[in-house]
């Protein structure tokens, strides 16, 4: 917590960072705060300024500006205080970054291009093409061996223009910045220039878990990290998983793998099975129309099982010259699939139609319109509209 004044409060608007409409609120500017506005790779802080929670915190030049849902009188005396798990989860993932992009570059010489704090993983992008699995796990086997030493950060800052300056790792300052620069230190590994928030001690980081690599931008590869709480985190979710898939599979974790093979394979069979059953139904369905003494020129058909194979096979089996056929697959309150199939230019003519009837979209071409529906329940419609089609195409139908 930390007791400061509040300098200015303007109204402005805050857009949220999964999309949606912007929230209106205000934007507060303290004399002083230890919120972080969001900077370097890591995401800005949160907390509360009296009772009002602080939904963002951005920087504007020197200042940090703490956009708030509420006014706050210019001048007020307010108490703020940090959401200390949000801010120790960045220290921990920020500090872990510097420490594998440290040790990264010295023993395999993979500079750090850029990086990320997600809020489920963190990734650094690395200006190599390849990392290998072996070099994953030793690099892995070190920056842990460097958090049991009990290492160091410490936090120095230096005149802007002091030429030691020159001589720490930085990716350039901002345009607007003013003031002092800081210099982390990870004693004996690093020294980075850093705007972010760190732990004092490697020995609080715990411990990283290096997840893999995967394929980055042109030339670049992204290692994908956890850091101290973050990794105690994943091993619960994960020992839930493990937990309800032993319950579920009925044998012990060791055997999970094999026992979801096995059931794959099962589904593949019974998939095969039930797709050559409807082809057969299929087929019989058409020869039963077929076999009327006096076809109909329209054929409706709806089945809650099935899929557009099936559909296409009917319309393969009854033929679509002189026949218009209307077929639909899946549930009368939900969603599914139809075909509308029979001579080209009625299809052509009632493909669209039909697909806003259901409340769908579809495409055709050769006699064939199909698509996805929303509104199955309406097919009487749809039915009512090709009959009244048909009819006046050959009156005496």
């Amino acid at each position: 917590q930390f007791t400061t004044r509040v300098v200015s409060c303007r109204a402005a608007e805050l857009r949220p960072e999964g999309g949606g409409e912007p929230v209106r609120g205000f934007q507060v500017v303290l004399e002083d705060t230890i919120l972080f506005p969001e900077g370097g790779g890591q995401p800005d802080d949160r907390g509360l300024i009296g009772d009002v929670p602080v939904l963002r915190v951005t920087r504007r030049g020197s200042e940090a500006v703490h956009f708030v849902p509420a006014a706050l009188e210019p001048g007020a005396e307010v108490l703020l205080s940090l959401d200390w798990e949000r801010r120790f989860d960045h220290m921990q993932q920020h500090s872990g970054q510097h420490l594998i992009s440290a040790i990264a570059e010295q023993m395999f010489g993979f500079k750090t291009t850029s990086w990320e704090l997600g809020r489920q993983r963190s990734v650094i992008e690395l200006d190599t093409p390849l990392v290998t699995a072996e070099q994953v796990m030793a690099l892995e086997k070190s920056v842990n061996e460097k958090i049991r030493d009990r290492v160091p950060v410490t936090v120095r800052e230096l005149a802007a223009d002091d030429p030691e300056v020159e001589t720490v790792k930085s990716r350039e300052l901002p345009d607007d910045h003013v003031g002092p620069v800081r210099v982390v230190d990870i004693k004996g590994i690093d020294s980075n220039l850093c705007c972010g928030t760190h732990v004092s001690n490697l020995s609080d980081l715990q411990v990283i878990k290096l997840l893999g690599v995967e394929k980055g931008k042109k030339n670049k590869t992204n290692l994908v990290f956890l850091a101290g709480n973050r990794v105690l985190k994943s091993i619960e979710q994960s020992h839930s998983t493990e937990k309800a898939l032993t319950s579920l599979l009925k044998s012990g974790p060791g055997q999970h793998v094999e026992a979801v093979r096995r059931l794959q394979s099962s589904v593949k069979l019974l998939h095969k099975n039930n797709m050559n059953l409807l082809r057969d139904i299929a087929v019989l369905i058409a020869r039963d129309f077929k076999s009327k003494p006096a076809p109909r020129q329209l054929f409706v058909l709806h089945r809650k099982e099935g899929d557009s194979e099936f559909m296409n096979i009917v319309a393969n089996e009854i033929g679509t010259e002189e026949t218009l056929l209307f077929l639909t697959v899946g549930d009368e309150k939900e969603a599914g699939v139809f075909l509308l199939a029979g001579p080209v230019e009625a299809v052509e003519n009632l493909g669209p139609r039909v697909a806003e009837l259901l409340g769908g979209k579809g495409a055709g071409k050769r006699g064939r319109f199909q698509g996805k529906a929303t509104k199955m329940s309406r097919r009487g419609e749809v039915q009512a509209l090709l009959q009244e089609f048909v009819s006046r195409q050959n009156p005496e139908a």
